[in-house]
């Protein structure tokens, strides 16, 4: 990567650090271009550079979310090893379920990310970083036997990661997330081990 290249890249990482603070802090609406190029140490024409609007640096900093969420989910369940799918999935579950008692995400994607970017397009987000890892899950577990094999396993997956979203809103928006947490995880897993054969 040439040195214009690094510095470009740079600030727009920037961007996204100083958008990602100040959402989190106090919301998308009410944070504005100039103070995130401010907190970036930035220019408003190398922001508009990087990003269209306001709305496509948010977009960049739920993806970056997700994109590390999921990252964090595979690595939890890959450190089992493989040798029991249904305690990969769990595990992945009460990793998810933690997640949205974290300010930065729960007010970001959960909260911020549906109104600004819209349901369709949250949604898309959502299931292009969460579905694999879900479909992923769930065929591992069908093919140690341990899961029915008499639901088609895309819409299993979708039914599930809704599941999962359902749970992590009550926990973004109750007044004491992880007690909220404490409630959805025993009932997300009711769900899962009912899929067991």
């Amino acid at each position: 990567m040439s040195r214009q290249a690094e510095k470009s890249e740079a600030t727009r990482a920037h961007l996204i650090a100083a958008a990602r603070a100040l959402f989190a802090e106090r919301g998308y609406a009410a944070v504005g271009t100039p103070e995130i190029v401010e907190r970036a140490g930035s220019s408003r024409g190398a922001m508009y550079h990087h990003f269209k609007d306001k709305k496509d640096l948010f977009r960049a900093v739920y993806e970056q979310l997700q994109q590390e969420l999921i990252e964090e989910i595979s690595a939890e369940m890959d450190g089992l090893g493989g040798a029991d799918p249904m305690a990969a999935l769990e595990t992945g579950v009460r990793s998810y379920l933690r997640s949205c008692v974290e300010a930065d995400r729960a007010r970001i994607g959960l909260i911020e990310a549906p109104s600004v970017l819209g349901w369709a397009e949250w949604r898309e987000i959502d299931e292009r970083y969460a579905l694999g890892v879900v479909i992923a899950g769930l065929e591992l577990g069908r093919a140690a036997g341990m899961l029915r094999d008499d639901v088609p396993l895309r819409a299993l997956a979708h039914v599930v990661l809704a599941g999962l979203g359902e749970a992590g809103l009550l926990i973004a928006g109750a007044d004491d997330p992880e007690s909220a947490r404490a409630d959805a995880e025993p009932a997300v897993l009711a769900l899962l081990h009912g899929l067991r054969r």
